[in-house]
């Protein structure tokens, strides 16, 4: 796949806009990341009074009747096959998609897991036009959920609305349109019973698969408010309402674990508390044996339309290994 070259001639109008301003302009289908990165990478020449500008940037100003070439490169070969894979999709249009993803399904394809990943599935139903969104073996991804937590996800289906929503996320809700609410079961009672997380994550230096909060040079600022929802009689297992106001890897398990209340199930930020299933009431004993992962799910997601600006909002129902734990914890909460 490969986009046609485009020839520019300057108009008045545009005299002294930036270059990356006025690709965007022109190719309203590329977000302005993909038209920087061309111009850094050579791809965008532009010629002025019969000479070519030896160093073009993205922040340079052009002027009236400068000659623009852009010679895009060619797409590269994903080596990501679509496979047969059931979505259960909760909204779809030209623009995006909204899905409800299982836990266990892996969501981009990396070593070790190039097959029957999330991106697989919706190369088979988007088909090879989802192939250029969002870079090599990430098309579409606009967000992720880790394998073993499950919920509602958006997928974008075109360079402008990866551009659109992925504007909306690295801001993370602190202008109202993007909202993302968790439900999670953690070991015993956080106090305050509703309350707020604020500590920088950053890769463990002892483990480079886990995250930790850090003070390192490299921590990312991180925020995770909570709100207990209901606690079990003997105080050992509380369920919560997690809304993230930044997106770090594992933000909500790390914090979770920094304040003392891991997540049900983490077997990597909660390993230490597994000798306490023994202790809970049989029914909630034999509703964690069957549950096999993290007892996470992104239970809503909010997000303005990147076209009609329309706000969208859509919930996912726990799915049935949660489902059988909120009704046995049910029968034991107190409040």
């Amino acid at each position: 796949m490969r986009i046609e070259p485009t020839h520019i001639i300057v108009s008045a109008d545009e005299n002294g806009m930036r270059l990356d301003r006025i690709l965007a302009t022109h190719l309203q289908d590329i977000s302005r990341g993909q038209l920087q990165s061309w111009i850094k990478d050579g791809h965008v020449k532009v010629e002025r009074r019969g000479t070519m500008i030896s160093k073009t940037t993205p922040s340079i100003a052009i002027q009236e009747n400068d000659s623009i070439q852009i010679d895009p490169p060619a797409i590269r070969d994903t080596q990501i096959r679509g496979e047969n894979i059931a979505l259960d999709i909760l909204f779809e249009d030209d623009q995006l998609l909204v899905l409800n993803k299982p836990a266990g399904l892996v969501v981009h394809p990396a070593p070790g897991n190039f097959e029957g990943t999330l991106v697989n599935a919706l190369i088979h139903h988007c088909g090879d036009s989802l192939a250029g969104i969002g870079g090599e073996r990430r098309p579409g991804i606009v967000h992720r959920l880790d394998k073993d937590t499950s919920g509602v996800m958006v997928v974008a289906k075109t360079d402008m609305a990866h551009q659109a929503l992925s504007e909306q996320f690295k801001i993370h809700g602190r202008d109202g349109r993007l909202q993302r609410h968790y439900i999670a079961f953690l070991w015993g009672n956080p106090t305050p019973i509703n309350g707020t997380v604020d500590a920088a994550i950053a890769r463990s230096q002892h483990n480079r698969l886990k995250q930790s909060v850090s003070k390192s040079a490299d921590a990312r600022q991180a925020i995770t408010h909570y709100r207990r929802l209901a606690l079990s009689h003997d105080a050992m297992l509380s369920k919560v309402q997690c809304s993230l106001e930044t997106g770090r890897t594992h933000q909500i398990r790390v914090h979770m674990s920094h304040i003392g209340h891991p997540v049900v199930n983490d077997s990597t930020y909660g390993a230490g508390m597994v000798t306490r299933i023994q202790k809970l009431a049989p029914n909630l004993i034999e509703a964690l044996s069957s549950l096999n992962r993290q007892a996470l799910h992104a239970a809503a997601l909010g997000f303005e339309h990147p076209v009609s600006k329309e706000p969208l909002y859509f919930e996912a129902s726990l799915p049935d290994d949660l489902e059988r734990l909120d009704k046995a914890f049910e029968e034991e909460f107190s409040t």
